[in-house]
């Protein structure tokens, strides 16, 4: 008998039914064990002896690996297939030294995705553990003991909270600078003046809103009711004459296959999912789910920084986009240049099986596994999709020397846009519409004129998925601390939530 060590429980089922009886699958169910409380400042750390940290194994896990013990043991070779990033090199580490078993009755295996294929794959390619990313873990775990406890004792004496972080309090910094920054916003009144003109064609009435821009020369922006007033006071209904037609291609390209970081934004986003649902659905999609009388690994790992994919993937997607699409839908993999804080471990979040779309597989899925699925499916396919083609459309309408200007966008290709829209993280957005054809010298009918007192906004609050790419862009934190780091903000009530922004307490 062989056995093979998981973190995860619910991967045992879908391992074990790929292997056969010739294995035994069972799961450490995360760390086993952790620094000890022990010593100078319960750190678990001896800082005078070149920080060597001292371990002890959980006391809810101390039954797991009494069982373990006993199962290793009896295997002829024993595979520690924890999860691929440096928190699962160190597990591996740590249950091979707890197990104690002769070095090579032991080895490493990693895959990036549960499927027969891959699992076996990795078996056949068995290694050693890689000390450098244990050692890695061991640092952050170290710096983590060391900051986290001196900065926690100092809250609890000051102010009488739980904890502190390195990643929390940076996170929580950003959540309070930004509510200082929304305070001491000194808003500005401006207003709003909008025509609204109307073409027939056909019979029917096209109505547009042309927007208030200022004269041939400048623009105006207009400050108070008085000033606005003087505008429309000088109109006239019947001089709404069209001056300027500037219409200009752009293409746009599709965005990377999703990361940890912008799988949260977007299911944040879209579906208003916070980043600690969006984890643990894709978990489960990652693990296995019962499809038809298989159970099936659907997504790649999800805890990534890397937007490559597979060679493999790449030809298998080109097969599938020009199959459906045509040729001139594909474009190829973006390489894109790797930043100074990305592992680049492992390949971006993507379906493991191109034949597996989520509409063949939506009975098996709930509905919010449904939605996750879909959206990873349809970005990774939309990734090696062409640039969608645009036509913007700006119209000068002028009336008494001033000018008004209508906008529209239309779509002469629609290229990747066919499967995938991506979400704004802002709420607003400017309305871009199809305008009918018009011509330069053309007098437009008018309608009505509206006017809208607003005033100037400040900065917006951190969504989660506002936070999260601001961490990201600043190098704070890693794709698997995202989701927790949010997670522990509210749970110790250091913000409140207004709808869904950070408002800190």
């Amino acid at each position: 008998m062989k056995l093979l060590i998981v973190e995860s429980p619910a991967k045992c089922k879908t391992i074990a039914h790929y292997l056969g009886e010739e294995y035994r699958v069972e799961s450490s169910i995360g760390h086993i064990r952790d620094l000890s409380i022990k010593g100078k400042g319960g750190f678990g750390v001896d800082i005078e002896n070149n920080f060597q940290p001292e371990y002890v194994i959980l006391k809810d896990k101390k039954e797991i690996v009494e069982k373990l013990k006993g199962v290793a043991n009896l295997a002829e070779h024993i595979y520690l297939a924890t999860d691929p990033d440096r928190e699962g090199e160190a597990i591996s580490w740590h249950l091979s030294e707890v197990l104690n078993e002769p070095k090579e009755k032991v080895s490493r295996i990693v895959f990036n995705e549960i499927t027969k294929t891959a699992v076996l794959k990795a078996i056949h390619n068995d290694r050693q553990i890689d000390m450098n990313l244990v050692h890695s873990q061991e640092s952050r775990r170290i710096l983590d003991r060391i900051i986290g406890f001196r900065l926690s004792s100092l809250l609890q004496q000051k102010i009488g909270s739980k904890s502190a972080g390195r990643v929390q309090s940076v996170a929580l910094k950003l959540v309070v600078e930004r509510e200082r920054e929304i305070q001491a916003f000194d808003k500005k009144e401006y207003w709003d003046l909008t025509a609204i003109l109307k073409k027939q064609i056909d019979g029917n009435d096209y109505f547009l809103k042309a927007k208030f821009y200022g004269t041939l020369d400048n623009k105006i922006t207009l400050l108070n009711e008085e000033q606005t007033n003087d505008v429309i006071s000088k109109l006239k209904d019947d001089e709404y004459k069209i001056t300027n037609i500037v219409k200009k291609e752009r293409n746009k390209a599709s965005r990377p296959p999703f990361i940890t970081s912008t799988l949260q934004q977007d299911a944040g986003a879209k579906f208003n999912y916070n980043a600690k649902r969006v984890m643990r659905i894709a978990q489960k999609l990652y693990e296995g789910v019962e499809v038809g009388k298989e159970m099936v690994g659907l997504i790649t790992y999800m805890r990534t920084d890397s937007i490559r994919l597979s060679d493999e993937f790449i030809k298998n997607a080109k097969e599938y986009i020009i199959d459906k699409y045509g040729e001139k839908y594909y474009k190829g993999e973006k390489k894109a240049s790797k930043g100074k804080n990305i592992q680049d471990a492992h390949e971006a979040i993507r379906p493991t099986d191109i034949r597996r779309t989520p509409e063949s597989v939506k009975k098996s899925l709930t509905l919010e596994e449904y939605k996750i699925y879909s959206l990873i499916y349809n970005r990774a396919i939309a990734s090696l999709m062409s640039d969608a083609i645009l036509e913007d459309t700006k119209v000068d309408v002028e009336n008494q020397g001033y000018l008004f200007n209508l906008s529209g966008e239309i779509t002469l290709f629609d290229g990747f846009k066919t499967i995938y829209e991506e979400a704004s993280l802002v709420d607003e957005e400017e309305d871009l519409t199809r305008l009918p054809e018009l011509k330069i010298g053309e007098v437009l009918e008018f309608s009505e004129i509206t006017k809208e007192q607003k005033f100037t906004s400040p900065p917006y609050r951190y969504t989660e998925a506002r936070l999260i790419r601001k961490m990201e862009e600043l190098g704070i934190g890693r794709p698997s601390t995202y989701a927790l780091t949010m997670e522990t903000l509210r749970a110790r009530a250091y913000v409140t939530m207004d709808k869904r922004a950070f408002v800190p307490t």
